[in-house]
């Protein structure tokens, strides 16, 4: 120490003149010299056109599934054919698909290779595209380099840091500041002290790549190109950072420095994919043995079967996947596959200052709409924000996204898995192990951070000592805990309302396959029989894991009950134990649930949400809904109340409103008990039966409202684009919602929506409004209210290319008096009915349409949940807002034509058919509308309440004392020997720090009284110059 001293001393000495001359410095230079960026992804994914891939039974080798696809094609004549060559490592192994690219009877040739009796599946090869983008974000300013979680790129005022907004921060949070190593803040190096390295554990990284001699890296096993590229480095960066933080040496340290670093390419630099490419670069993992495979990228399309059946195939091995959730938070229902599936470890990103970061995506999966409901995820989050990690060039880099947080977890596996026993390694274990032990984040709900924050230490404990078992995730249903069980606890439920929907995931620590055996339902007295539960599972658990699905609700003998009621589930598994002897196990998992009920509420305060008609990507091309949006041209959010209409949910339900889901046709609801039908941005087909319901509901006093989106059949094909890669022209299936089948409803009323798309801002009732292509009001009955709004006509503008459009009279640009707004008394005048009695209101219901749902969602510029306010306050109780009987059209006659416009045909050649719950597969019309589910309750068993307890009891966190290691600091490295850099030491030498000799006491002292004879030298020589230098401005 004390030489070390005396060399630096030494650099001061020659170094200190050279700054008291007119050389500056600058500040933001001695900060961390990193920038943190925010990685930003845009995505799509399509199908190849005439490409299929083939997934057999079975693994075979190349001549023999060759031999199976000839004789399935001669059999039905097919010749113009071609099985794709794969070039890359596992070209030589046995497989379990082929790519084959067909020509002319196509479809013949399909419907031959399914009937092979060696084929399992035909699907269509998918490409992606994903487009990194690096967003800067935290800076290194004035007062340092500080951490300020997510940052607007725009300066903010006093005001605003003193008040902060819901989803910002306070100024204390501002001033926690970013560690050095994300190892450090975790305790990884508690680990290390013990020897727990990471050593022995095979870890794999898909994603763009590495350098061979990156300097960070000391054990990089394998590194494979599976994009034909035939190159092995990183072009882009990201492979190089997610490696680094799994297993980097030096610099900015990795959780597993002793890890085997199996490398992937799967993105070409242009950044694109495909299906194939991860089939066979996932058989060759399973192949290699791997144990920890991370996937920092995901998207969307949870429907292409062979990828998510592969990874089902990867978890049955043992592998450990890790995957990123998504950055397009703070949207709900923003989930990327595969981080949504149950075998798979979904990370969320979180700050520094343990709030959620405003990217990472929210729950709930959306696999389940619209007949069930969303299961939880992220399974836990951790730090994704300023994290430090490897530069493709050789230094560090901070970056910021749930591609950072997964290796995060990743890494941390590999470090556990190197500590604790090798038969506790299992997918389902060391998930049960993370969730169980995560520390829950206080003010946030599970959508927004599954089980909490990930506690490597408690992990490492729990783990240690973890015998086989089973678990539910979330471990009980309590519908009154806020803000936790966000939605459920925001809303009561009530006799004769739509089921409350719970959905939990089994995770099956006993073995890779088992059996639900038993559910039942036990509730709790006295109150406890007034609720029935209804539960639907899947009966095998493979792999790992299953779900279970639970539909509450409240018996006719509650309807007028008032307070909480409990029970619980138990869910009885048999399984093969995975270690040891393989005998058969049992166990028993009990399910808390608790409900606050209520009486049921007045008609006038229910209200009915449309789910069943809502189509989305994947399937189909859905476009958004917002035709400027073309960066992320997929409507894949849901169109729930719970994921992206989530803040018009909230808004409802603080007016007193009870919003239920219809998941099922119309015709199985009784609509006598709603005052109101949500028609938001539907996109498919309704069933005949379904009209005439309406019809019936709406005379008897039921209201209807709508929210429309654009619909031009010739813009349609104007919004398609062109992939280069399949060199196919890609047409929406529908427009932003189905205008047609709307018309079909709304002309019962003679009511219209027209074909004409327009875009642009006004104000209405005192409130900014936007209006993102949306539709116009066609038709509407003279006695009806219009309001109208100048708007421009986007639909002309993208049809000329985006270039301004020129009219009749020579002007650009010009602004169109727009029917935007339309409000209907169904069978009376449309007037204000607030001061008539009761008798002499009408009896049927009102209607109210809107040509533009987008300001409902979350995340609009300027939202418009005023309007919807105001549209239930007239089709409830027949009170015209003031707002908008000011802004009504003057009264004319308007019953057709109010502008120019066609009526929106449907367009010719859709495949609709394909992906409608309506329509007939072969596209001949509406199917018969389909029976009305009535699933059986379970039986109760009901038992006397237990003394009042926790629901279910958190794991304690573990003392790092407990487990033998030091104490350290939370931002502070362990002491430790190095055997290299980022090496931890070996046992044989966790003591090699002695006490201070007194030698080197002697070498402290000596460089001490050198440093104080440089100062002395320095003044001796300096001061009196600047001593004249101040007295010169005074003399002159």
């Amino acid at each position: 120490m004390g030489f070390t001293h005396l060399v630096l001393v030494f650099l001061l000495c020659f170094t200190l003149p050279l700054f008291s001359g007119e050389n500056v410095v600058d500040v933001d230079k001695l900060c961390n010299a990193t920038n943190a960026a925010r990685v930003e992804y845009e995505f799509s994914s399509d199908t190849v056109g005439n490409e299929h891939i083939i997934t057999f039974k079975g693994y075979f080798s190349k001549s023999t599934r060759q031999n199976y696809v000839t004789a399935a094609l001669n059999n039905a004549k097919v010749t113009n054919w071609t099985i794709l060559q794969r070039n890359n490592p596992a070209k030589e192994y046995p497989s379990d698909f082929d790519v084959i690219l067909l020509g002319d009877k196509g479809k013949s040739a399909l419907e031959a290779l399914l009937d092979h009796p060696a084929v399992l599946r035909v699907t269509a090869q998918r490409i992606v595209q994903r487009t990194i983008k690096y967003v800067r974000e935290d800076d290194c300013g004035s007062n340092g380099c500080l951490y300020s979680g997510w940052r607007n790129h725009r300066a903010r005022s006093l005001r605003s840091l003193r008040q902060p907004k819901e989803d910002g921060y306070t100024s204390r949070k501002l001033l926690r500041t970013v560690p050095r190593q994300i190892t450090s803040v975790l305790k990884a190096d508690l680990l290390w002290s013990l020897g727990v390295t990471g050593e022995g554990v095979r870890v794999a990284v898909f994603d763009t790549g590495l350098a061979r001699h990156h300097p960070h890296f000391g054990r990089v096993k394998e590194r494979t190109d599976w994009t034909g590229e035939n190159t092995l480095d990183d072009a882009l960066g990201h492979g190089t950072f997610v490696a680094g933080v799994i297993a980097s040496r030096a610099d900015c340290l990795g959780f597993a420095p002793d890890a085997d670093l199996h490398i992937f390419r799967v993105f070409t630099n242009n950044q694109v994919s495909y299906t194939s490419w991860f089939l066979d670069a996932f058989n060759y993992a399973i192949m290699k043995k791997i144990d920890v495979l991370n996937l920092s990228i995901g998207g969307p399309d949870f429907m292409d079967h062979p990828f998510v059946d592969k990874v089902w195939e990867l978890s049955a091995n043992k592998v450990i996947m890790v995957s990123a959730i998504g950055n397009d938070g703070p949207l709900y229902g923003t989930l990327n596959n595969p981080a949504d599936q149950m075998d798979v470890i979904g990370v969320g990103g979180i700050g520094f200052d343990d709030r959620i970061a405003k990217f990472s995506s929210r729950g709930m999966t959306t696999w389940e709409l619209p007949h069930g409901y969303g299961r939880m995820k992220p399974d836990i989050v951790t730090y994704g924000s300023g994290v430090q990690g490897s530069s493709v060039t050789g230094g560090c880099r901070s970056l910021s996204g749930t591609s950072v947080a997964s290796p995060v977890v990743a890494g941390a596996i590999a470090l556990l898995a190197s500590g604790v026993p090798r038969q506790n390694l299992t997918p389902a274990a060391v998930k049960q192990a993370l969730c169980v032990t995560a520390r829950r984040l206080p003010g946030f709900n599970m959508f927004e951070q599954g089980h909490g924050k990930l506690d490597l230490i408690s992990a490492y404990k729990y783990l240690k000592e973890y015998e086989p078992q089973a678990s539910l995730s979330p471990p009980y249903i309590d519908l009154t805990e806020c803000q936790y069980m966000w939605p459920y606890c925001t809303q009561p439920i009530y006799y004769s309302g739509q089921p409350t929907i719970a959905n939990v995931t089994v995770i099956n620590g006993l073995g890779v396959v088992g059996d639900v055996k038993s559910v039942t339902w036990h509730p709790h007295l006295p109150h406890g029989p007034l609720m029935a539960v209804t539960a639907d599972y899947s009966q095998v658990l493979w792999p790992w894991s299953g779900w279970l699905a639970l539909s509450i609700i409240v018996l006719e003998e509650g309807a007028d009950f008032d307070g909480v009621i409990e029970g619980h589930v138990n869910v009885t598994i048999e399984s093969h134990q995975e270690n040891g002897d393989g005998a058969m196990r049992n166990a028993t998992l009990m399910l808390p649930i608790r409900a606050r009920v209520i009486p049921v509420p007045v008609r006038s305060r229910r209200l009915l949400w449309d789910q069943f008609h809502s189509l989305r990507y994947p399937g189909g091309y859905f476009p958004r809904d917002d035709l400027r949006a073309k960066h992320d041209p997929l409507d894949w959010h849901a169109d729930h109340v719970h994921t992206n209409f989530r803040d018009m949910y909230r808004r409802l339900r603080e007016h007193g409103f009870y919003l239920e889901v219809m998941g099922t046709p119309l015709t199985c609801i009784n609509t006598s008990l709603y005052g109101a039908l949500l028609l938001v941005d539907p996109e498919d087909e309704y069933f005949p039966e379904e009209m005439a319901t309406l019809k019936k509901a709406i005379d008897g006093g039921m209201s209807l409202i709508v929210f429309a989106e654009w619909y031009n059949a010739t813009l349609l094909r104007h919004v398609k684009f062109y992939d280069e890669n399949t060199r196919q022209w890609w047409i929406p299936e529908t427009g932003g919602s189905n205008v047609p089948a709307l018309n079909d409803l709304l002309g019962m009323y003679q009511v219209a929506l027209g074909d004409r798309v327009f875009e642009g801002s006004f104000k209405l009732g005192g409130h900014q409004m936007y209006y993102a292509s949306g539709t116009h009001i066609h038709s509407f009955p003279e006695h009806g209210v219009l309001v109208t709004a100048k708007l421009s006509d986007q639909g002309e503008q993208i049809m000329a290319g985006d270039k301004p459009v020129v009219y009749k009279d020579g002007d650009q640009g010009e602004t169109v008096d727009v029917p935007i707004l339309g409000l209907l008394q169904t069978d009376g005048e449309t007037r204000d009915y607030t001061n008539d009695t009761m008798d002499s209101m009408p009896k049927a219901g009102r209607l109210v349409v809107y040509g533009d749902s987008s300001c409902l969602e979350g995340g609009s510029v300027r939202p418009c949940h005023w309007l919807l306010l105001a549209a239930l306050q007239y089709a409830l109780v027949g009170h015209l807002p003031s707002t908008l009987k000011e802004a009504a059209a003057p009264r004319k006659r308007r019953d057709v034509h109010i502008i120019p416009s066609d009526l929106p045909k449907r367009a010719e050649g859709g495949r609709l058919h394909a992906y409608s719950r309506v329509l007939a597969a072969d596209g001949s019309g509406p199917r018969p509308a389909p029976a009305c589910p009535s699933p059986a309750p379970l039986p109760p068993r009901a038992v006397h309440a237990p003394p009042a307890r926790t629901l279910a009891p958190r794991h304690p966190p573990t003392d790092p004392r407990s487990i033998g290691g030091p104490d350290i600091d939370m931002t502070e490295p362990a002491p430790r020997a190095w055997r290299g850099a980022g090496a931890a030491p070996s046992r044989s030498h966790l003591d090699a720090d002695a006490p201070a000799s007194t030698a080197s006491r002697a070498l402290t002292l000596l460089a001490l009284a050198a440093l104080l004879y440089c100062l002395a030298t320095f003044w001796k020589r300096w001061g009196r110059k600047l001593r004249r230098r101040r007295l010169m401005p005074l003399a002159t």
